[in-house]
């Protein structure tokens, strides 16, 4: 297991009206960067196997924890976590360091700031490696609305948007065991329980499968959000359907080469017709549930550098 004492020490830096809390490595690459961008209820620690591989291969690794999370600025609207808002972080990050462009890499919610990032700002994005979450296509009705009608209230997205602060309030009573409970791998499958799934999870006294961190790697994690707390981080998804309005006039085709990566048990569903919007993907599947770079580091690190040299070629 990973020693989180050997984790970069960050930096913070202003960037967009906030201050990011940023970890790096291989600074010696300045001209080739590459941001990690990760999802909920995550931390810039979620890349930590990642991060040294990368630099390794000539890359410089920027890694910020966004807005909402770390010790990162946790702005009070809830507007101000929109698509425009995160994306633009990641603009102003690229400014500080003096790049045109980058390599993005998200998982989960990064991978869906990712997407718009490159949907919003094409030309400061080269190449897209997303983790977990494909594409997700712009229909006819906004995400939430149309989450409410197919699953129903207490789906964990619809619950936060229609019952705000009371998932927060929750989580942030039972940081540790909603975390510990969250963060596993190999997890039997059991029939659905009346309530809100997630809820339900932050007050389960037994943890089910196996851990995916181990108790140091997830006191980074706990520490972090008992810092935060949980209303900034769960503030993006109650922008999803502002998310839908603000997407509504871009060019919704990314042309960026693209490697998608799935979790084969994961509980994010795979999408049927990727290559309709990213036409230029690559997928890779691997044997795992959700946490794809933390429960299987070796091989996720191997399909990203494997992708990424037959680019520089």
């Amino acid at each position: 297991m990973f020693n989180p004492t050997d984790f970069p020490k960050p930096t913070l830096i202003s960037a967009n009206g906030v201050e990011l809390e940023v970890f790096e490595a291989g600074r010696v690459n300045a001209g080739k960067p590459i941001v990690l961008c990760h999802g909920w209820p995550e931390h810039a620690f979620s890349w930590r196997h990642q991060m040294d591989a990368l630099a390794a291969a000539g890359y410089h690794v920027i890694v910020p924890n966004q807005r909402g999370y770390g010790n990162s600025s946790r702005p009070t609207e809830v507007t101000d976590y929109d698509i425009e808002h995160l994306s633009g972080d990641l603009i102003a990050l690229l400014d500080h360091y003096g790049y045109e462009d980058a390599t993005f890499v998200g998982h989960d919610w990064g991978a869906f700031v990712v997407w718009g990032l490159t949907l919003l700002h094409p030309n400061r994005v080269n190449k897209v490696i997303n983790l977990s979450l494909p594409y997700q296509e712009r229909g006819e009705k906004p995400w939430i609305e149309f989450m409410e009608e197919i699953l129903g209230g207490d789906f964990y997205f619809v619950h936060f948007n229609r019952q705000p602060g009371v998932a927060d309030a929750v989580f942030e009573d039972n940081t540790y065991r909603f975390l510990c409970n969250l963060y596993r791998k190999n997890e039997p499958l059991r029939a659905p329980e009346p309530g809100m799934a997630l809820i339900n999870l932050a007050r389960a006294e037994t943890p089910l499968g196996e851990p995916v961190l181990s108790e140091s790697e997830l006191a980074v994690y706990v520490s972090a959000f008992e810092t935060s707390g949980f209303t900034g981080s769960i503030n993006w998804y109650r922008n999803l359907d502002r998310n839908w309005r603000l997407l509504a006039k871009v060019n919704p085709i990314i042309q960026q080469p693209t490697l998608m990566i799935y979790g084969d048990r994961d509980v994010v569903a795979k999408s049927e017709n990727l290559t309709k919007f990213v036409p230029n993907v690559e997928v890779v599947n691997l044997d795992c549930g959700h946490w794809i770079q933390e429960e299987k580091p070796e091989e996720t690190n191997q399909a990203i550098l494997k992708w990424l040299e037959q680019w520089e070629m």
